[in-house]
């Protein structure tokens, strides 16, 4: 199995969909928890699902229960909170939620996750890979 992420931040849609078309990417699984932002440009829910599919056939799904609670984000984002404590609490969210579980393998095969961190190293979109990796293996990933 083969999955793929990608940010939209600090990029231009060119390079933003270029990546996903020229990746072989063929759905879009919105790891966000918040997609409908003004911020989010070119990125928010309802364009993106159209952009995706007039730019590059691409399909588009959102998926919540891959995303950190409110409460999570507001802890790391807007009160200044540790990486390593966020981390630690969105892999526990992730195996109090059973993702494994109940999160279908199709849902993910060929699919990229979105969130809007540029980089993945410090983003939960590497982390749900990296968990669901430990817990099916077989996973391949590539960050576009």
């Amino acid at each position: 199995m083969k999955v793929f992420t990608i940010g939209f931040t600090k990029s231009t849609a060119e390079s933003f969909f270029t990546r996903l078309q020229k990746a072989g990417v063929k759905k879009v699984l919105d790891v966000r928890l918040n997609n409908v932002s003004q911020l989010a440009g070119f990125a928010k829910k309802d364009d993106l699902r159209y952009f995706l599919k007039a730019i590059g056939g691409i399909e588009y799904a959102h998926e919540p229960k891959l995303a950190p609670t409110q409460e999570m984000l507001d802890a790391y984002k807007k009160d200044g909170g540790d990486w390593a404590d966020y981390e630690k609490r969105f892999l526990g969210l992730m195996a109090e939620r059973r993702i494994e579980e109940t999160v279908p393998h199709s849902a993910l095969d060929g699919a990229c996750l979105l969130c809007s961190e540029d980089k993945p190293k410090q983003c939960h979109r590497r982390l749900v890979v990296e968990y669901l990796q430990q817990k099916w293996g077989g996973i391949e990933v590539a960050h576009l």
